[in-house]
């Protein structure tokens, strides 16, 4: 029986001074050496959830994601025969005034914390592939993609049977699973600094949605261009082109029959997502930087 991966993510979190860039690193007692902040998943955790919520308890530094930066596997020392497969995303300080070093509180995994420039974090850390995760962040600015506007494209989780509603199908529900899907894709848009919410006017996609809003404190933007009964293909190109050109950080929640349309508009080849599925592109100036692996 061959072992499954162990699942890590991270982040190179960086902050603007003068008119360069600063990245954190880390230092490690227990290894004693340098590394970008990351760590394992907990039980049914997302990959982007983990990266966040890692870089916190690592450093103290609350973030969100921006685009993903590459993923690398290795064999842990403190694990030999399996291969840990870590996933890293850039990542920007949720609020500057409280990035700073002299904030970091030490803890059991992590001594140490630096803002350091490019070459000087390159330099300082111990693991050539963490070094190799810096020069594709390094890539990114040069092309001036290492920072973005999310856009999660999300399909309402399990609504209860359509045959055996018998009443308007708009108000259909979400079943238990569904609410469950709903709950847990709050961490993910958390992550991502989610700050806007659209969604199809069918309560199965507000109901899914409705966790985070509530959670986030914003609106639901019900739009029936979205709504599977009413969404017409030149209206939805319309509204996903706005979407393209549009610099907040958004969730869509929409129905399987509309989603073809949604990234048609996008230009991307349609992605088939599960009830609760989601698909995560990242958008500046009008334009799509990135699309995300779907190794989480």
């Amino acid at each position: 029986m061959i072992d499954r991966p162990i699942l890590a993510a991270g982040a190179v979190v960086w902050r603007p001074v003068g008119d360069r860039l600063e990245v954190l690193v880390i230092h490690r007692s227990r290894h004693d050496d340098w590394s970008l902040p990351k760590g394992k998943l907990d039980p049914g955790e997302h990959l982007a959830a983990a990266a966040v919520r890692e870089v916190l308890e690592e450093t103290g530094v609350a973030v969100r994601l921006g685009p993903p930066v590459t993923a690398h596997e290795y064999e842990p020392r403190t694990d030999p025969g399996r291969t840990k497969r870590v996933a890293y995303w850039s990542a920007e300080p949720l609020d500057d005034t409280r990035a700073s070093a002299a904030d970091y509180q030490p803890n059991d995994e992590v001594d140490e914390v630096r803002w350091l420039g490019l070459p000087a974090a390159a330099g300082v850390l111990t693991y050539p592939r963490d070094v190799v995760v810096l020069e594709r962040f390094e890539e990114s600015v040069r092309a001036n993609e290492h920072r973005s506007s999310p856009l999660v494209v999300l399909r309402h989780g399990s609504a209860q049977d359509r045959a055996e509603w018998g009443r308007d199908d708009r108000d259909r529900p979400l079943t238990a699973e569904g609410r469950e899907q709903a709950e847990a894709v709050v961490r993910l848009l958390s992550a991502y600094g989610i700050d806007g919410v659209l969604s199809s006017d069918a309560e199965r996609c507000v109901q899914t949605v409705q966790p985070f809003a509530t959670e986030a404190g914003v609106e639901i933007d019900r739009d029936v261009r979205w709504s599977e009964q009413d969404a017409r293909r030149r209206d939805v190109a319309t509204a996903v082109a706005a979407l393209r050109h549009s610099g907040r950080r958004l969730v869509l929640c929409t129905h399987r029959q509309v989603l073809p349309w949604v990234f048609e508009g996008l230009g991307v080849a349609p992605v088939s997502l599960e009830p609760g599925g989601f698909q995560v592109l990242h958008r500046r100036k009008g334009e799509l930087v990135s699309l995300e692996p779907r190794f989480a």
